[in-house]
């Protein structure tokens, strides 16, 4: 592969960490149930293309997300795979499960807005945040990372335009009760550059400082990268995304799929930034998950590539 071109541009950083969340947010969100022997062959496939984070599964109850019904099934057939593999725990019972099976790193899912809140999980933002804390002390305590999510940072299909500081108090509150890292989450794909740098700079006045801070955008207006370069320039280096664009969100209608980890890459690779990862066996990888889903990526580059020898 010659293309694309590197031509890199001042003031970026030189290497992004990709966290790879299709195994988990990707294929939570499809009508096809993926066998945990697909699934762990993805995950396997995505750490040999370089990745080196890649989010497993979800300890949900199965009622909830059948897909990731078979979390236990999954974990013992990827424990030799050489990659961080956070799995999203939504209590202290999931915990507890993905703990006796070895989990290192967990994940916390909330919401900044009130409805979301309701829909997602059938509580208030403070309800929330109640039932979270116990778990981020218990996995804290076993030296387990935490990572919590925080969806409808940039705007809510019931209530519109989210305000800005209503984002930086739940992400503040949620640091302060344990966890490392913050990924905000575009749930609904309606953010825009200017609002991007905005929130990573009232984050920032507000004492959570970029190195805890990850970027999760989805593409339903076609402004995933254009945001994930304005988090870039803002000094942001950890960028969720998700190989072939699978996913979106069961809860929240409007979500489109996730950003392509390949159509990242390609940007980050013309960027000169690196990345680990090698674009053609991820696309690959995509085209043979495709396979299995019984329809074609929507990744502009998994397309374009998947034409072409790669």
């Amino acid at each position: 592969m010659t293309l694309p071109m590197t031509v890199p541009v001042p003031g970026l950083p030189t290497r992004v960490r990709i966290h790879e969340v299709g195994p988990r947010d990707g294929l939570q969100n499809e009508k096809v149930l993926v066998p945990a022997a697909i699934k762990a062959e993805f995950i396997h496939r995505l750490a040999e293309a370089g990745l080196t984070t890649i989010e497993a599964t979800s300890f949900v109850h199965p009622k909830w997300v059948p897909q990731l019904a078979d979390a236990e099934e999954l974990m013992p057939l990827i424990d030799d795979v050489d990659a961080r593999l956070p799995v999203l725990v939504p209590n202290e019972r999931g915990l507890d499960r993905a703990l006796a099976l070895g989990a290192r790193e967990i994940a916390v899912f909330a919401s900044a807005t009130e409805s979301f809140a309701k829909a997602n999980l059938n509580r208030t933002v403070d309800g929330a945040l109640e039932m979270f804390e116990p778990v981020v002390t218990m996995a804290k305590d076993a030296g387990v990372a935490v990572r919590g999510y925080l969806s409808m940072c940039f705007g809510d299909p019931w209530e519109g335009p989210v305000p800005i500081s209503q984002t930086v108090s739940v992400s503040r509150r949620l640091l302060d009760m344990g966890c490392d890292e913050i990924s905000l989450g575009d749930t609904i794909g309606v953010a825009t550059p200017g609002h991007v740098r905005e929130l990573l700079d009232t984050l920032n006045e507000a004492g959570v400082a970029n190195d805890r801070l990850a970027v999760h955008f989805h593409d339903t207006y076609g402004q995933a990268l254009a945001n994930t370069l304005a988090a870039l320039e803002h000094g942001v280096t950890t960028v969720d995304a998700s190989a072939g664009g699978l996913g979106g969100c069961p809860y929240a209608k409007s979500a489109t799929g996730n950003l392509a980890t390949e159509d990242l890459v390609w940007m980050l690779d013309g960027l000169g930034i690196e990345t680990g990862v090698d674009i053609g066996r991820l696309t690959a990888t995509s085209v043979w998950m495709a396979r299995h889903l019984g329809r074609p990526s929507p990744s502009r580059t998994v397309r374009a590539l998947s034409q072409k020898e790669i």
